[in-house]
C-alpha cells in the first residue's frame, strides 16, 4: 500500500506545470551565456529524432530536430558560418538523421551543409565525429544548436572531446507557479518531466562512462 500511494504521488507531481518547469529551469540554468558567437567557426547541429515512413511518404525528421533546423538557420543567416550535421540511424531507419537534416536545410531552408556525420548514435558520439570532421580544417569553436534543456550535456561532450562549443540562445522554459492549473496534471508536462529526468541521468551517466 505504501508503495502503490508513493508511486502514485510521484507520478502525480512529475505530471504537473510547476514541478516540470521547475526541473526544466534547474537544468537550463546550467548552461553559459554566449556573449561574443562571433569567434565561432562553424555551427553544429545535432539530430535528436525521426518519424518512421508509411507506405509511399519517406521517413521524416521529428519536431525536436525541425525546430533544431529553425534555429540553425536562424544561425547561419546571422553568423554566416559552414554548418556541420550529425546523427545516425536509430532503430531500423532507412537514412541517418545527419542525411534528413542535410537534405532538409537544403532543400527547404536554403542553407548548404558543409559537413555531414552520419555514424554517431548519442550525443558524446556526436560530438567526437564531429570533432574529428572539423580539426582537419582546424576548427577549434562551434555554435551548437539543440533545445535549451539538451544543452549543458552537448556543451560538456563537445568540450570533453576539445571542441570550444557555444550555445545558440534556445528558447528557455518559463516557470509555471501563478495559476492553479500548474499544479494539476497534465501529459505535456509529464512529457517535460520525462526530458528532465533523461537530462539528469544522461549527464551523471556521461560524467561516470566518458
Amino acid at each position: 500500500m505504501i508503495l502503490v500511494l508513493v508511486s502514485s504521488f510521484s507520478l502525480y507531481v512529475a505530471a504537473t506545470p510547476a514541478f516540470s518547469s521547475y526541473l526544466l529551469r534547474c537544468i537550463e540554468s546550467k548552461t553559459p551565456e554566449s556573449k561574443n558567437l562571433n569567434i565561432a567557426q562553424a555551427i553544429a547541429v545535432l539530430g535528436v529524432d525521426v518519424r518512421r515512413g508509411h507506405n509511399i511518404i519517406s521517413e521524416r525528421l521529428g519536431p525536436q530536430s525541425l525546430e533544431r533546423l529553425v534555429m540553425a538557420a536562424e544561425a547561419y543567416h546571422r553568423l554566416h558560418l559552414p554548418i556541420a550535421v550529425s546523427g545516425g540511424r536509430i532503430f531500423d531507419s532507412q537514412a541517418s538523421m545527419a542525411e534528413l537534416m542535410k537534405a532538409t536545410l537544403e532543400q527547404y531552408f536554403a542553407v548548404p551543409v558543409t559537413w555531414s556525420e552520419e555514424h554517431s548514435q548519442n550525443t558524446y558520439e556526436n560530438a567526437a565525429y564531429t570533432a574529428k570532421l572539423l580539426r582537419d580544417t582546424n576548427i577549434e569553436t562551434v555554435v551548437v544548436i539543440a533545445q535549451a534543456r539538451d544543452l549543458p550535456r552537448i556543451i560538456w561532450s563537445f568540450e570533453r572531446v576539445g571542441l570550444r562549443a557555444l550555445p545558440w540562445p534556445a528558447p528557455r522554459t518559463i516557470p509555471k507557479l501563478d495559476r492553479i492549473e500548474d499544479f494539476l496534471p497534465n501529459t505535456g508536462a509529464l512529457n517535460d518531466s520525462f526530458y528532465a529526468l533523461h537530462e539528469l541521468i544522461g549527464r551523471l551517466y556521461y560524467q561516470i562512462w566518458y
